[in-house]
C-alpha cells in the first residue's frame, strides 16, 4: 500500500514545494487532471466545436458519479454548483401541505440561503441548535414532525469537522414522512459512499474538494421515483428531454434527475473532474479512508498533547481537524510562510487531510503549533489524548 501512496503523491506537483492541507477548500491539482483539461483544449483546437464528443464526455461523467455513490445514471444531475442543484430541487417542492424545513446550525451557508429564500412560497424554516461544537440527533427530534417536508443535512460540518448522525436522522425523518437531502461536499472523495445504504432521498456534492477536480461542477442524486414526481421551475435547455430540439414553445422536463439541470454544461470542468475521480478509484477508497483516518488521529493526539483545544471530536476519522485559535486568519498566514497551506473559519484553523498527505506533514503542523502555541486556545494542563476507539463513518 505504501508504494501505491508514494506513487499517488508524485502525481501532485504542488507537494514538491508545499505541505498541502487545504483539500477542504480545493483539492490539490494532479498531473492527471491537468492532462485531462489539456485534452479538452486539444479537442477544441483540433475540431473547433465537437459537441458530439463533448456530450459523450458529459454523459460519461454522469455514469461515473452514479458509480461513485451507488446510484443509477438516471438519478444523477450534473450542475454548475451544489447551490444550483439544491435551488432547482427546492423550486420543485410544494409547501402547501407540509411546510417545515428542518436544518441544523452546522449547515454550509448556501443551504440556509436556499431554503430561507423559499419562505415567500410558504416554507417555515427552523434550525436544530448545536451545543459545544456538537449537534446530536436529539436536537432534531422535537422539530421533525408531520408538518416537515424536508431535512437538509450536512454529512460533515465545514466549521469543525463534526460528522452528523445521518442514520438516526434519516430514520427519524422517514418515520414522520419527511424527505432527507444530504450535503456531502465536505467528505465525498475520502471514503466509499452508497446512497442506497444511507437511505437519503437526495444527495449533493461537488468536484473541487476531496474529489480532486476543478471548480465549476457538482452532481446531485435524486431518487428516481421522487425525481419523476417533481417539476422544477429553476430549469433550462439541458433540463429538457431533448435539449437539441431547440423548441422555445415547449417545456418538456427530462426523465429522472436530469430535469434538475439548466444551462450548457461546463465541459472543461467535466474533463478534469472525471480524471480526479478515476485517480482516486485507481488508488482505492479503502486506502484513502485508512490514510485519512491515520493522519487525523495523529494530529488530534499530537495537538491534544500540546494542550490545544480542538473543535473536532476526538474520535474523528477525518478528513477535517479544526483547532481553536485566538487569531485564525493570522495563523493561516504564518503557516503559509512556512510552506503549509491551510484555511480558517471563524476561530478555527482548518487542517484537512487527503491520501497525498503523510505523517511528516502532521509533524510539520505540530511543530508549527508548538512554535506558535500562544495563538491557540489551550487548556491549563497539556496531557496525552485519552485512549478511545475510532468510530466508523456513517
Amino acid at each position: 500500500m505504501q508504494e501505491n501512496l508514494t506513487n499517488f503523491r508524485k502525481r501532485f506537483p504542488v507537494l514538491r514545494e508545499r505541505v498541502y492541507l487545504n483539500s477542504c477548500s480545493q483539492g490539490a491539482l494532479s498531473d492527471k487532471v491537468e492532462n485531462a483539461m489539456r485534452e479538452y483544449l486539444g479537442t477544441w483546437h483540433l475540431h473547433g466545436s465537437p459537441w458530439d464528443l463533448w456530450i459523450e464526455e458529459y454523459e460519461a461523467g454522469r455514469r461515473l458519479f452514479a458509480e461513485l455513490i451507488g446510484a443509477d445514471p438516471r438519478e444523477i444531475a450534473l450542475v454548475a454548483s451544489a447551490s444550483a442543484g439544491v435551488n432547482s430541487l427546492a423550486s420543485a417542492l410544494s409547501f402547501q401541505q407540509r411546510k417545515k424545513v428542518v436544518l441544523g446550525d452546522f449547515e454550509f451557508p448556501t443551504m440556509g440561503h436556499v431554503w430561507l429564500a423559499q419562505r415567500p412560497r410558504g416554507a417555515e424554516v427552523v434550525f436544530a441548535p448545536a451545543e459545544q461544537n456538537r449537534l446530536r440527533w436529539e436536537a432534531y427530534d422535537s422539530l421533525i414532525d408531520q408538518s416537515t417536508l424536508i431535512v437538509p443535512l450536512t454529512h460533515m460540518c465545514f466549521m469543525n469537522g463534526f460528522r452528523s448522525p445521518v442514520a438516526e436522522i434519516v430514520n427519524m425523518a422517514h418515520d414522520r414522512g419527511a424527505l432527507v437531502l444530504l450535503d456531502d461536499y465536505q467528505d465525498c472523495g475520502t471514503r466509499s459512499i452508497d446512497v442506497r445504504k444511507l437511505g437519503v432521498d437526495a444527495y449533493v456534492s461537488g468536484t473541487l474538494k476531496y474529489l480532486l477536480g476543478p471548480p465549476g461542477l457538482a452532481f446531485m442524486y435524486v431518487r428516481e421515483a421522487l425525481a419523476e414526481s417533481l417539476i422544477p421551475t429553476v430549469t433550462g435547455w439541458f433540463g429538457q428531454t431533448n435539449p437539441f430540439a431547440f423548441d422555445v414553445k415547449r417545456f418538456d422536463p427530462a426523465p429522472g434527475a436530469r430535469r434538475f439541470e439548466s444551462g450548457t454544461p461546463p465541459i472543461p470542468t467535466i474533463y478534469g473532474a472525471i480524471a480526479g475521480v478515476r485517480l482516486l478509484q485507481e488508488l482505492g477508497f479503502d486506502v484513502v479512508a485508512d490514510t485519512v483516518r491515520t493522519l487525523t488521529q495523529a494530529l488530534i493526539k499530537g495537538a491534544h498533547g500540546l494542550g490545544v483545544q480542538l473543535k473536532t471530536p476526538l474520535d474523528s476519522v477525518g478528513p477535517l481537524v479544526v483547532l481553536q485559535c485566538r487569531n485564525a486568519d493570522k495563523l493561516v498566514q504564518l503557516f503559509a510562510e512556512q510552506q503549509a497551506v491551510c484555511s480558517s473559519r471563524h476561530d478555527g484553523l482548518r487542517i484537512s487531510f487527503h491520501a497525498y498527505n503523510t505523517l511528516e506533514d502532521v509533524n510539520h503542523v505540530l511543530d508549527l503549533i508548538s512554535r506558535n502555541i500562544t495563538m491557540f486556545v489551550t487548556s491549563q494542563l497539556s496531557s496525552p489524548a485519552p485512549n478511545f476507539e475510532v468510530r466508523t463513518a456513517n
